[in-house]
């Protein structure tokens, strides 16, 4: 019994001395927010300076891939759809980077003027115990002006997780 015991006892300790470290997953879930956006461009005179962004993030659970668009609403509107490579840097704050199009519907945007190739990168952060998220990102419009440039925006604000 004191040898069965004994192997017992090794094969625990075993067990526990090869688990493998735990990695953290990414912010969990997916939102829609609100808040402010600044234009950081102008396109020789086009494009407007301050907007309100509605931002929404569809997370799939199993792979670090998640779905994203942002809606600009103000002087000019716009779309950005985007697909993300999310990266989790705690089990609470993510960084990604996002790649889609800049579809302007009306007016000279934030993000210019003219459909465009773009890039997004950001951050989400869970706010603990809670269901509302922080982001944050930028949208660079490569060629976002019909006059030509580049259309660069900032923006962040707070979303609902569901």
């Amino acid at each position: 019994m004191k040898g069965l015991t004994s192997l017992f006892g090794a094969a625990v300790v075993g067990l526990i001395a090869y688990q493998s470290p735990a990695s953290a997953q990414a912010a969990y879930g997916s939102y829609i927010g609100i808040g402010p956006a600044i234009g950081l461009t102008s396109g020789n005179g086009d494009g407007s300076s301050v907007s309100a962004v509605v931002s929404g993030r569809y997370k799939f659970l199993r792979a670090p891939i998640s779905l994203r668009a942002q809606a600009f609403l103000g002087s000019g509107t716009a779309i950005v759809p985007t697909v993300s490579y999310d990266y989790p840097l705690n089990w609470q704050t993510d960084i990604y980077i996002g790649a889609g199009a800049s579809i302007p519907l009306g007016g000279d945007s934030v993000v210019g003027n003219r459909t465009s190739f773009a890039i997004q990168p950001g951050i989400d952060y869970v706010l603990p115990n809670s269901n509302l998220v922080v982001f944050g990102n930028a949208v660079i419009a490569f060629d976002g002006y019909r006059g030509g440039g580049a259309a660069a925006t900032l923006q962040g604000g707070v979303g609902l997780r569901f």
